[in-house]
C-alpha cells in the first residue's frame, strides 16, 4: 500500500565528494532495476464489468457497459491439472509486477506446483481504465468492493490464448489461489472473505486489512530500527522547528525555511512535506525511503535512506556544512542543532535540483508546492489520482505528526489531517452523483474485518520492520488474543518482502528462504485439499 507517489517528477541527483556522502542516483533507474525484467509479457484483455453492483445506491446511475481490464499470464511451468496463481496487481500498472512471475512469489510457486501465474491489472491503474477520464463521478467505481468483485469475475471467466489444455481451467473447477502485497494483500484477503467458496486460497502480504484515519505509525520502525544516531539528530531537529514554528514568528519561522534554502515555501505544510521527502512522506516523496529496503540487493532502492543519514550525521563534512548546525542556535539558548548541516545540505544538493524551473513553491514538476487547486482538479488518468481518491474515499491512513506535539517525531508536528484532506477536497469536487465525505469512509474498508479479518484458507504474511506493518495482522495495535487466519511474521523483514525472489530459494537468506518454504507447503495443501 502507498508506493511513492511521484508528483515531483524524476532528474539525476547531485554527485557529491567524499565528503559530502549524498547519494549519487536517478530514482527512475532505481525504480527500473526494482521492477522491470528481461521478460516482456503480452497484454491480453477481458471484458470486466464497470458496475457488478446495479442494486447499490452508491453506484447510482448504474452502467451495463464493461472495460477493457488487461491481464498478462506465464504458462513456462504449467502442466494440465495445474493450479492458477492470480497475482493482484494493485495500485500501479500490470508491467511493474512482471517480476513476480520471472523470479518473485508466483514463478516459486508456479516452479512447486506447475502452476499458471498471472497478473490481474486493477482497475484505473495501468491502462485499465472504465472511463477516458476520472472526474469524481467516473471514480465512483473505485471502490474495494468492485476491485475485489473484479477478481471473481475473472476468475470465472478469464480465457488463456494458445494455452496448451483441453479443458477450461476456470474457478472453481481448477484451485485458483490469490496472493496480493499492501493493498493488494488486503484486497486479496477480502476476497476470501466474500468469494470464499471459488478460491483454493489466498496469500495476503503486509496486508493492510485495517483503515485508519491517520497513520502516525507509519515513522514508528524507523524510529525503532533506523540507524539510532541519525535517528535521534533527525527527532531533536524536528523538535527544534516545532519549537520555533510554536512561538509564530514569522520572521524566526523563514529563516529555518531559509537555511534549507525553502524560503520561497509560502505553506507550511508544504516546508514540512518537503524536508520529510528523504523519510518518506505524507504521501508524496522523490526519492527512495525506509519503504523501498528489500532483502536482495538487486532489487533493494532504499539506499538513499541511508545516503541522507549519513550525510545527518557526517562529523567530518566541511566547516561550510558543521557551521549550520549552530546558525539557528540563538533560537535554542545557544543551543546547537547538530546534524542540521549535513541535513540542509542533502536537501540542496538533492531534493531542490528535483525543481528544474526553480519555482520552488509552484506544482511544476520536480517542485514542492502544493497550494493550487487547480493541479488536482485536473481528471487525466493516472495512477497517482486513482491513488489519492481511493485514500480519501475509503482508506485514509493519513501519514502524520503524532497528536501530541511533545512526542517524538520524524515529521514536523504540522502535518496534520487538514494538510492530506485539502488535496482530497481540492481533486474532486462533488459530482453530479458521487460526493465524497468530509474524511474517508473508513467502513466500506473495515467492514471485512480489519485487524479480526478471518476467512478459511487465508494466509497472511508480515514483517515486522515494515512502515505498513500497523495497519497489518501483526499490528500493535490489534486487539489479543485473536483467533486469526493462519499467519506468519519475518523477523527483519519489510513491506511484502516474500513478493521478491532470485530463481533460488535455497540460495536466498535463511529467514526469507524459511518464509517462502512456508507460504510452499501452505499452498501445497490447499491444492491437496481442493483435489479432496
Amino acid at each position: 500500500m502507498k508506493l511513492p507517489v511521484l508528483l515531483c517528477g524524476l532528474a539525476a541527483l547531485t554527485r557529491a565528494s567524499p565528503a559530502h556522502p549524498i547519494r549519487a542516483s536517478q530514482l527512475d533507474q532505481q525504480l527500473q532495476k526494482r521492477q522491470s525484467t528481461d521478460t516482456t509479457y503480452k497484454a491480453y484483455t477481458i471484458d470486466q464489468p464497470i458496475d457488478h453492483f446495479p442494486h447499490e445506491s452508491r453506484y447510482a446511475p448504474h452502467t451495463n457497459a464493461t472495460f477493457k481490464q488487461r491481464y498478462f499470464f506465464d504458462s513456462s511451468y504449467y502442466k494440465p491439472g495445474g493450479p492458477v496463481f492470480l497475482y493482484i496487481g494493485g495500485e500501479t500498472s500490470g508491467e511493474s509486477r512482471f517480476s513476480n512471475l520471472e523470479t518473485g512469489i508466483i514463478q516459486i510457486l508456479m516452479e512447486a506446483t506447475n502452476g499458471l501465474g498471472i497478473i490481474l491489472e486493477n482497475r484505473y491503474y495501468g491502462e485499465s481504465y472504465p472511463f477516458d477520464t476520472s472526474s469524481t463521478d467516473e471514480l465512483r467505481f473505485l471502490t474495494t468492493e468492485q476491485t475485489i468483485a473484479d477478481n471473481e469475475y475473472f476468475a470465472k471467466h478469464a480465457t488463456f490464448p494458445g494455452l496448451n489444455t483441453t479443458s477450461a481451467i476456470n474457478a472453481p473447477s481448477t484451485p485458483w489461489i490469490l496472493y496480493g502485497g499492501s493493498l493488494a494483500g488486503a484486497q486479496t484477503a477480502f476476497t476470501l472473505k466474500t468469494y470464499n467458496s471459488l478460491f483454493a486460497g489466498g496469500i495476503g502480504s503486509s496486508a493492510t486489512t485495517q483503515a485508519l484515519l491517520t497513520y502516525p505509525q507509519w515513522y514508528t520502525p524507523i524510529i525503532k530500527y533506523g540507524p539510532s544516531d541519525c535517528i535521534s539528530r533527525l527527532i531533536d531537529i524536528v523538535a527544534k522547528i516545532d519549537s520555533v514554528i510554536a512561538t509564530g514568528d514569522e520572521d524566526a519561522i523563514k529563516t529555518v525555511k531559509d537555511v534549507f534554502g525553502l524560503g520561497s515555501l509560502e505553506s507550511l505544510g508544504d516546508f514540512a512535506m518537503t524536508i520529510a521527502f528523504p523519510i518518506g512522506g505524507p504521501m508524496n516523496y522523490p526519492t527512495n525511503t525506509w519503504q523501498e529496503l528489500n532483502w536482495y540487493p538487486a532489487y533493494s532502492a532504499g539506499e538513499d535512506f541511508y545516503h541522507f543519514c549519513s550525510n545527518v550525521t557526517n562529523d567530518d563534512a566541511p566547516e561550510s556544512v558543521k557551521s549550520v548546525d549552530t546558525q539557528l542556535a540563538n533560537y535554542t539558548d545557544g543551543e546547537a542543532w547538530v546534524g542540521l548541516g549535513g541535513y540542509t545540505d542533502y536537501v540542496k544538493k538533492v531534493l531542490l535540483p528535483l525543481c528544474t524551473t526553480g519555482r520552488l513553491n509552484s506544482t511544476d514538476i520536480g517542485c514542492f508546492g502544493t497550494q493550487n487547486e487547480t493541479f488536482y482538479a485536473d481528471v487525466t488518468n493516472s495512477g497517482s489520482r486513482s491513488y489519492l481518491y481511493s485514500t480519501c474515499s475509503e482508506q485514509g491512513a493519513y501519514q502524520v505528526a503524532p497528536p501530541n506535539p511533545h512526542t517524538p517525531s520524524l515529521v514536523l508536528h504540522t502535518l496534520q489531517i487538514p494538510y492530506t484532506q485539502q488535496w482530497c477536497t481540492w481533486a474532486f469536487p462533488d459530482g453530479t452523483y458521487n460526493t465524497l465525505p468530509s474524511t474517508p469512509d473508513l467502513y466500506e474498508y473495515n467492514k471485512y474485518g480489519g485487524f479480526n479479518i478471518q476467512a478459511p484458507k487465508l494466509a497472511l504474511i508480515d514483517g515486522n520492520v515494515d512502515v505498513w506493518l500497523d495497519l497489518c495482522y501483526h499490528s500493535e495495535l490489534a486487539p489479543s488474543p485473536r483467533v486469526g487466519p493462519l499467519q506468519y511474521l519475518i523477523a527483519g523483514g519489510g513491506h511484502h518482502w516474500d513478493s521478491w525472489g532470485i530463481k533460488n530459494v535455497s540460495a536466498e537468506p535463511d529467514y526469507i528462504r524459511e518464509a517462502h518454504l512456508w507460504e510452499i507447503r501452505t499452498v501445497k495443501r490447499w491444492i491437496a485439499d481442493h483435489a479432496e
